[in-house]
């Protein structure tokens, strides 16, 4: 059965396979969901398979980067989760496949949406709205008032106690990006985060990282997906979770299959699996909270409820492409990474 690897599933995977005269896996996956849903669905399909694929789990702009890098002689067959902008993102630059998948008379409006949107080479799997979580004991500890709002998350009382993804390695952290963005205007969001970056401990490769630091007690604060913030509660942290006052984005997280795969047929079989009940299944039985696709998948019974979160209209077309994708970071390295 193959395990997630610690390093990348690219042309090393096939020299290896080659030098060692060992057989190269029947599918090649990246992931950019929690590990320990990518170990359930990795064992999910290959019990409903047969296959022997291997699954190597990444933050969503390190797989972009991993596909971009490989275009010319793709090691990947399919890119499961991570944040749908930057899926849209590998679309536009002619990175993915399109492909009609079995289940998609069973998506919900707002996954169907999506695939349209995307020219049919991405299909949503769940969605999940952004916020922050905050370590109750440790706020008790020292004696500083809870967090409703963004804009409190620059308060100077929380100077260094605050931990955020980059936006340059983390889907989650550019959906905050884009979503400060839709909620104040570009000027006050980029003076927002200039005045965030003062309390920010520490800027992580991963989405979900602030968050389990905020578990931990390491960090205050942490940005990040509700739902990974509902996972850790439920194992016992004493986190506090936050849907921001002045309101929130959200993620759609994909499945794409990439231009140019070895294992195409094998790739068409992923995808439907994930977009099934069964496939969508396997984040909740993995502890995860992501409201999935499929209509017809059941909800894990502590998902955040969306539709009593306001939320912004989520512009995915404009902060899915690769020209204001590429500027908003640009910019967000010289007027926030900057200031250090």
């Amino acid at each position: 059965m193959g395990a997630i690897t610690a390093f990348g599933a690219g042309v090393a995977l096939w020299l290896g396979s080659a030098i060692t005269g060992m057989a190269a896996p029947s599918l090649v996956v990246l992931c950019g969901v929690d590990e320990a849903w990518c170990t359930a669905m990795e064992n999910a399909f290959e019990a409903k398979s047969g296959l022997d694929i291997s699954m190597t789990r990444k933050s969503t702009g390190d797989i972009l980067n991993q596909i971009r890098a490989e275009k010319a002689a793709p090691a990947i067959d399919v890119w499961w989760g991570g944040t749908g902008d930057t899926h849209l993102q590998g679309g536009s630059e002619d990175l993915l496949q399109p492909y009609q998948p079995a289940h998609k008379r069973d998506l919900l409006p707002w996954a169907q949406n999506f695939f349209a949107m995307s020219g049919g080479r991405s299909a949503g799997i769940y969605a999940g709205a952004l916020g922050f979580a905050y370590n109750s004991d440790l706020l008790r500890k020292l004696k500083l008032p809870a967090p409703t709002c963004w804009r409190d998350l620059a308060d100077p009382v929380y100077l260094g106690r605050v931990r955020s993804g980059n936006p340059n390695s983390s889907g989650t952290a550019f959906t905050m990006l884009a979503t400060l963005v839709q909620l104040f205007g570009e000027d006050e969001a980029f003076r927002f985060m200039a005045a965030l970056n003062r309390n920010i401990d520490q800027y992580t490769t991963a989405g979900s990282a602030p968050v389990k630091a905020a578990a931990r007690g390491e960090t205050l604060i942490g940005i990040s997906f509700m739902h990974d913030a509902v996972t850790l509660k439920q194992a016992g942290s004493p986190l506090v979770i936050v849907a921001p006052c002045e309101g929130t984005g959200y993620e759609i997280g994909a499945v794409s299959i990439i231009k140019g795969a070895h294992n195409p047929d094998n790739a068409r079989l992923f995808v439907d699996f994930a977009l099934s009940p069964e496939g969508q299944g396997t984040g909740a039985a993995s502890g995860q909270n992501q409201v999935p696709s499929n209509a017809l998948a059941t909800l894990p019974l502590s998902a955040p409820d969306i539709s009593l979160i306001k939320m912004v209209d989520y512009d995915f077309a404009t902060f899915g492409s690769p020209g204001e994708r590429s500027r908003l970071l640009e910019k967000f390295d010289t007027n926030v990474m900057a200031t250090n």
